[in-house]
């Protein structure tokens, strides 16, 4: 089978690979496509330590074609999940808990594993979670990251219906976000971003307010117009937004922290312990909060924007990531030979 493997040179290679046979709890995909997520260009430049010789890709979809002894959560015919989380322990305070995205055991697809940009991949059957019959696998392949991420932090504000919630970044991830927190949670969304085609975008899919902070004080202007946002959720990857993002809650306020800036957050700690304020970090999402996800996209609530590609274009959209050309989520496409 053809697959992306990460190379020592930091080159992402196609490559001809032989996978083994699948063990009990397994299954075989055959993948249909795959998203190309910014964490895919870290471990390709060893961001997070040396990945040379694995398939990257953890946003994939892929049917079932056979499975392996003791299988009872897929069927062969089912399209399933290769996401960042391909198995936790099962077993440690965090899985039992309902927090196994944070278990120390933890394998993730595309980088401790083989992930799902090759033509077949092996999943720990019990972990791909099932891909509803309403819900197209391009648009899938962005909910197992992108989509799963943000839905999780806009769940882990607390946003109630009718409050305010401030999206800093309206990228791959934050226009996501925006359509989960207006959609899902029915909250009153505010949209910042210095691009002001991604503002536009953010007001044509139902943002209450839009601000540019190149141009004005994102948080004097939240503050002014709504008393204070409930709560920000932070995609951006910038220092300022997340100081920002202190500045513009209001007293009880909740700032989920999603993008991972280079640099260190400015804490005000006085406002922080007599406003109140609360900061939470997300880290993608559980197999529950994958399946909810998926679920909201089949029924409309929320339309990723995807462009497909082949496999063999991979590194020229790694170059237009980082030279900021990425409009939408570039998702790779097995089917089209």
């Amino acid at each position: 089978m053809k697959a992306a493997v990460v190379s020592k040179d930091k080159v992402v290679k196609i490559e001809e690979k032989e996978l083994r046979a699948l063990r009990p709890n397994e299954a075989l995909l055959e993948m249909e496509c795959c998203g190309v997520c910014h964490t895919d260009l870290h471990v390709k430049d060893g961001d997070f330590g040396d990945a040379s010789g694995i398939v990257l890709g953890h946003e994939g979809i892929g049917k079932v074609v056979a499975i392996g002894d003791d299988v009872t959560s897929l069927a062969i015919g089912d399209r399933a999940s290769v996401a960042w989380l391909y198995e936790s322990c099962g077993s440690c305070e965090y899985c039992v808990n309902g927090n196994e995205s944070l278990c120390r055991s933890v394998r993730n697809a595309g980088y401790s594993v083989d992930g799902g940009m090759a033509e077949e991949c092996i999943v720990v059957a019990d972990y791909a979670v099932k891909v509803p019959e309403d819900l197209g696998s391009a648009e899938a392949s962005s909910i197992t990251c992108a989509g799963v991420t943000t839905y999780k932090a806009v769940k882990v504000s607390d946003i109630k219906p009718g409050q305010w919630i401030a999206i800093y970044g309206l990228g791959g991830l934050g226009n996501l976000a925006l359509q989960y927190a207006k959609n899902v949670f029915n909250a009153k969304v505010i949209g910042i971003d210095i691009n002001d085609k991604q503002l536009d975008f953010a007001k044509d899919h139902g943002a209450d307010l839009v601000i540019n902070p190149a141009k004005e004080d994102a948080a004097k202007v939240i503050q002014e117009v709504t008393g204070g946002a409930h709560a920000a959720v932070v995609t951006a990857v910038s220092k300022a937004a997340f100081n920002s993002a202190v500045d513009a809650v209001r007293a009880g306020g909740t700032i989920v922290a999603v993008g991972l800036p280079p640099e260190s957050m400015d804490l005000n700690i006085p406002r922080l312990v007599l406003d109140g304020i609360k900061i939470v970090g997300s880290l993608v999402g559980t197999r529950t909060d994958l399946a909810e996800a998926f679920q909201f996209a089949a029924e409309g609530k929320v339309v990723p924007k995807v462009v497909m590609r082949q496999l063999e274009e991979i590194n020229d959209i790694f170059d237009e990531m980082l030279s900021g050309q990425i409009k939408g989520r570039m998702v790779i496409d097995f089917q089209e030979k």
